[in-house]
């Protein structure tokens, strides 16, 4: 696929995010709230001269926790073959190809970003391992721009803490999942004291903020043990009322 085709792809895609559907959207709450709960988090990813490939570096390295026990957090996200996943902030398509994998050909993976650079990298990864299951979308700042129902399993990784509007992302992925799909969050422990000086400045909330605010967004929290090798994260599922 050329870029230009899997550009005209991801138009055609977002585009139908307006059509008409049955799914019932009344349980989620009404009132969104649109206000920056951090500005200027996504400035980096905004950069139109983003370079995709200096990133791997950074998200692709025995470093970063989520590398080393991606295998483990996979298999605790539970994909399953012929399932619809949405992989958001999939940044340079770690998950998004391992859930490739998973789902098998029946299944269908969305690798969901707010870079534009992202989501072209992440069509030639899926042209070079011959993934035809993979279909890229560029997302807004506070709407992940599924169409309502198209994905059984939602998957945010490292990117709770970059949702610069997570009222209104929480929304956008309530409506985008079936009834009873599920939300599945992994993001860094922000513990006063413990954590690094790093994600005390980088990441705005701790887990009992994010749990309310995932409540609160029409979601309710499923008991689940996360991944044992997880020390500086935490992993979540919550399933849509």
């Amino acid at each position: 696929m050329s870029r230009l085709q899997f550009a005209v792809c991801v138009l055609s895609f977002c585009a139908a995010c307006a059509g008409p559907t049955s799914v019932d959207a009344g349980t989620a709450p009404a009132a969104v709230a649109r206000e920056s709960v951090k500005p200027g988090i996504n400035k980096d990813y905004l950069d139109p001269d983003l370079d995709a490939e200096k990133f791997v570096q950074r998200f692709e390295t025995e470093s970063r926790e989520v590398f080393v026990e991606r295998a483990a957090i996979l298999a605790a996200a539970g994909p399953q073959a012929g399932q619809r996943v949405a992989d958001i902030g999939a940044g340079t398509g770690l998950f998004t190809v391992m859930f490739a994998d998973a789902v098998g050909p029946r299944g269908k993976v969305y690798g969901v970003d707010i870079a534009p650079a992202f989501v072209d990298r992440l069509a030639k990864l899926a042209a070079e391992r011959g993934l035809s299951n993979i279909e890229g979308v560029v997302c807004g700042e506070d709407d992940v721009r599924l169409p309502p129902g198209s994905i059984d399993l939602a998957f945010v990784c490292d990117t709770y803490h970059h949702f610069e509007y997570p009222s209104a992302s929480l929304a956008s992925i309530h409506r985008a999942l079936r009834a009873g799909g599920e939300l599945v969050v992994v993001d860094f422990q922000r513990i006063e004291g413990v954590s690094r000086e790093w994600t005390l400045q980088h990441v705005r909330a701790g887990l009992e903020v994010v749990v309310r605010e995932i409540e609160d967004a029409g979601f309710e929290r499923v008991e689940q043990a996360a991944p044992a090798g997880l020390r500086e994260n935490y992993m979540l599922r919550f399933r849509r009322r």
